[in-house]
This record gives structure tokens, C-alpha cells and sequence, in this order.
């Protein structure tokens, strides 16, 4: 997705920068900071910090516009695969789309108005991107909205996931479907922090590259800045 500024406020609308986002040098890497210990990372660890939330302080929350359309409410669903190492979900959607295309994302997108809440609207996404039936979801809460450039209010709603789901990707949207373990999402020692200057503007973002032996999945941008703010809610004390 595009490039998040980093508790900014929105700005006006501006070119979409034109660039590689992998050829965009890191500029810091962040392994001074504690990575999430495992212990708190099982479901049952991960189920009690969204009944007792601490208090925190999302890092990434509003991208800087490169859009003049109307801001659309949206979700996405944060999938927490209960396999013997908690794995996240994600995606890599299809060439042709219209917006984000060949990115890696969470499976969601645009509230429809029969959507009861942002939990609704993720898992029915879910199902239609990737085929994962409700039953197989237990939805924990949901992370702060988050502003892309594109005008969409997105609504991250984490939920574990059961390990015996079948998935049906739709392959007008979807051009592959992968997990990345939890442990390594929660780790800062792979979140990297890249920035370019476009028409006078200084763009910033997260990437956390998950290499899986076939093929390296690049991670970034909203998907990236999601994932943080995931992270400084799990690191909260």
C-alpha cells in the first residue's frame, strides 16, 4: 500500500510517488527495541490483552492523501492461524486490480451498508477473497483505525483462526495466499523503516520482508504500519 506518515495529519492531495518501494533504502532497522516473549503470544495470552487492553498509543495511524475521492470506511481481517506457531495470514492481490495492486495485504476491504459492524465487514470480506468461513474465526477486537493515502478508514479486527479451515481464494483478486509466523511480525528486529522525498514531501514507511524459501513476500506500507501498531499493543505494559 502506500506510504504511511507517521501520526501526521492528512495533507492535501498529492501524486501517487512512482518508485520501487524495494529499492528504496532502509534507513533504520529497529532491533533495539524487545520483541514480543512467545509466553504472550498463545491464544490464550493473546485472548486476555483484548479483554484488558493496557493503556498505548498507536505509531502509525494516517498516511499522507494522494487521493481526492471521499474517504470509504473499510476492515480488514488480522488472521491469527492456531497452528503449532501462531502464523498471520496474508495475501498478494492480483496484477490487474485497481488499487493496491500485486501488494501484499489482509484479506478485507469496503464496508458494505448490510455490514452490521467492521467485524462484519471483515470476515465477509475474508470469505469472499479467500474463502474462510466465519466458523472458523473467533474475533478478539479490533486495533485503531487506520488512514490510508487512498481515503479508505480502515478498522484492523484481529481474530484466531482454526487451523482446519479450507481456503478458496477468488482469483480475480487474490494471487497468492501465504502465512508468516506471528513471532516474527512481533519482532522490531525485522521491521525496517524506509523514506523518500516526492514533489517536496517526505514519505515514510515500514517494511518487514518474510522470506519462506520459495519466494520473498514484501510487507509494507499500510499492511506494515498495521502490523506495528499491532506490535507496540502486544509490547505495551
Amino acid at each position: 500500500m502506500s506510504t504511511p506518515s507517521h501520526s501526521s495529519p492528512p495533507t492535501e492531495s498529492l501524486a501517487l510517488p512512482d518508485f520501487d518501494p524495494r529499492s528504496v533504502p532502509v534507513e533504520r532497522v529497529d532491533a533495539d527495541l524487545p520483541a514480543v516473549p512467545l509466553a504472550q503470544q498463545t491464544p490464550e495470552a493473546l485472548r486476555a490483552r483484548f479483554r484488558a487492553p493496557p493503556a498505548w498509543e498507536p505509531e502509525v495511524v494516517v498516511e499522507r492523501r494522494f487521493s481526492n475521492r471521499a474517504p470509504a470506511q473499510a476492515a480488514v481481517l488480522v488472521p491469527i492461524v492456531l497452528r503449532q506457531e501462531p502464523m498471520v495470514l496474508l495475501t498478494e492481490r492480483t496484477a490487474h486490480l485497481s488499487t493496491h495492486s500485486g501488494q501484499v495485504a489482509f484479506p478485507g476491504g469496503r464496508a458494505d451498508p448490510e455490514d452490521a459492524s467492521p467485524a462484519d465487514t471483515a470476515l465477509r470480506e475474508a470469505h469472499e477473497e479467500v474463502g474462510l468461513e466465519r466458523r472458523y474465526t473467533e474475533v478478539l477486537g479490533s486495533l485503531p483505525l487506520y488512514r490510508t493515502g487512498s481515503a479508505f478508514i480502515i478498522t484492523p479486527v484481529v481474530a484466531l483462526v482454526d487451523p482446519g479451515h479450507t481456503l478458496r481464494p477468488n482469483p480475480y483478486e487474490v494471487a497468492d495466499v501465504f502465512e508468516v509466523p506471528l513471532s516474527f511480525l512481533l519482532d522490531p528486529a525485522h521491521h525496517r523503516r524506509h523514506a523518500v522525498v516526492w514533489e517536496g514531501v517526505r514519505r515514510e514507511w515500514f517494511s518487514m520482508p518474510w522470506d519462506d524459501g520459495a519466494k520473498t513476500h514484501f510487507i509494507w506500507g499500510a499492511t506494515a504500519g498495521m502490523l506495528r501498531n499491532f506490535y507496540r499493543f502486544m509490547s505495551a505494559r
